[in-house]
């Protein structure tokens, strides 16, 4: 069986996924200086968010998380696992081909959908207008999330861990192009979002060919192992769009509120941050390592990397939370402040990331618990973790809606997420020693939880003494990375102190990987 590299593989996706979201927080802060959280801005959030959603749907969710773990356990036969690539490819182009058109066709009711709050003024007839251009990006990106599955299956993470930084990059881009040539700029960015899409393709596509997959598009073939694949991958799609309701849920809160979708919108990018550079890739990279190994009976090496993949996710993800919890306003001000994005919708936007700060953990923990009922194949426990994740958020979000405001949504998000994390935690306990936690993440998850709580307290403290510099345009981002760095030595000074991780045991794990 050959094995994936694990931390290597998780290093690879780490380090492009950080890229391209810094290149996101720069698009991010652009977007905000040309647009603020007006009419145009809300637009064009809410048409990138359609084509966006469905992209979940076809391509993190229903098909990716059923077609690699059945996939990888192909790839020991080369010419089994093109067949059954170029099978699946054929099937997905030709459902995404059908689904594009009649999104497009039926994008009033859509854009209705994900902000009834627009209906009956401007924002909704642009939104319609945007969403039209950008929808075909749903079907770009969901076949290069398929062709990336096919990269990670045989350990190949790069070009599809750097396909993300071509939107980023694409979109910077069109913002510059429109302000240099006195361009619509909503227009320019509705434009370069399937273009973009089609970029990322391109990547992806030139790598597998390389490896010795040449996928193109043809009639589908409806054979056993198809059949069999969107057999398991129907549950998955359901718990995909129950996932979809839950954002949905929250867009429909948040267009009660003008500037709320936006100001959602930029705190959802900061968190995404930890939650792409950690929770994603080690759910990109542990998949098929665990469907690997489930097929060779390897218990304990199963185990091994579930362990060390959990443990690694909380020594960085807690901090980061932490510090989302403990300084919103202050990254906020730093990153967004500017041109039309006032002081009022900083300290709107800051408590929505302390908010999302308290669910990031949870959000990291699914992603590292969900590969193991994908990899046994199973998406129909997943499902039901979903609905109640559902139930769990609407009640909260549009419960809490008039009490506490737009904020709601930003609390139905956390809560069901920590919902969905148990759920997840609880019934893998039935899946024997491979999804157990073993002694020592037992012992240094409690030294991680009290080194980055300690941390928070810092960073709040040294925040509050600098708070004149954060309206000062000059000292304010040298305030900033002088709060965070002396927030990581502090981190990794009290890490060591407690014994809660070593740098020497990741070096060795890198070393054997």
């Amino acid at each position: 069986m050959s094995q994936i590299r694990l931390f290597s593989g998780l290093l690879t996706v780490g380090a492009w996924t950080m890229l391209s979201r810094i290149f996101g927080f720069v698009r991010d802060i652009m977007l905000a200086a040309f647009l603020g959280a007006g009419p145009v801005a809300e637009a064009f959030l809410v048409a990138f968010s359609l084509p966006n959603l469905f992209r979940r749907f076809f391509a993190e969710g229903a098909f990716n998380m059923a077609f690699v773990p059945m996939f990888s356990k192909r790839v020991d036969d080369p010419e089994v696992a093109r067949a059954f690539a170029r099978d699946t490819f054929a099937a997905l182009s030709f459902i995404l081909v059908l689904f594009s058109a009649v999104g497009m066709i039926f994008m009033p009711a859509l854009v209705y959908a994900m902000a009834a709050g627009f209906s009956g003024d401007a924002r909704f007839d642009l939104a319609v207008e945007y969403g039209r251009v950008a929808f075909p990006y749903v079907l770009f990106i969901s076949l290069a999330a398929l062709l990336s599955g096919v990269l990670n299956a045989h350990g190949k993470f790069v070009a599809a861990a750097a396909a993300p930084v071509l939107l980023n990059i694409s979109l910077i881009t069109a913002m510059l192009t429109a302000w240099w040539l006195g361009w619509d700029a909503g227009y320019t960015l509705v434009w370069t979002v399937p273009i973009a899409g089609f970029l990322q393709l391109a990547l992806v596509w030139i790598a597998a060919d390389r490896l010795g997959f040449r996928l193109l598009p043809r009639l589908p073939k409806w054979t056993p192992e198809i059949r069999q694949l969107l057999i398991i991958a129907g549950p998955a799609a359901l718990a995909g769009g129950v996932v979809q309701i839950n954002l949905l849920v929250g867009r429909q809160v948040a267009s009660t509120f003008d500037g709320a979708i936006a100001w959602l919108s930029y705190a959802d990018r900061l968190y995404q941050l930890p939650l792409g550079v950690v929770g994603i890739a080690l759910g990109v990279v542990l998949l098929p390592d665990l469907s690997k190994r489930l097929k060779a009976n390897d218990t304990s090496g199963g185990q091994n990397a579930f362990n060390r993949a959990t443990e690694l996710s909380l020594a960085l993800t807690l901090p980061a939370a932490a510090a989302l919890v403990a300084i919103p306003l202050p990254l906020i001000t730093v990153l967004f402040e500017r041109g039309a994005f006032e002081a009022a919708d900083s300290q709107a936007t800051a408590l929505a990331v302390a908010i999302y700060g308290l669910g990031l953990p949870a959000f990291i923990l699914q992603k590292v618990l969900q590969p193991l009922y994908f990899a046994r194949e199973d998406t129909k426990r997943p499902f039901y973790f979903a609905l109640a994740a559902l139930v769990i958020n609407a009640v909260c979000a549009i419960g809490l809606r008039p009490y506490i405001g737009f904020t709601a949504a930003a609390w139905g998000t956390t809560i069901a997420a920590w919902g969905m994390a148990g759920l997840l935690w609880w019934y893998a306990r039935d899946m024997g020693q491979a999804a157990r936690f073993d002694k020592r993440l037992a012992t240094r998850t409690p030294k991680i939880l009290a080194a980055s709580l300690l941390m928070g307290g810092a960073a709040y403290g040294m925040a509050a003494i600098l708070d004149p510099v954060w309206s000062n345009d000059t000292w304010r981002i040298p305030g900033l990375i002088g709060v965070i760095a002396a927030s990581m030595i502090i981190y990794a000074v009290l890490a060591r102190a407690l014994g809660a991780f070593r740098i020497s045991e990741l070096k060795a794990q890198l070393k054997r990987s």
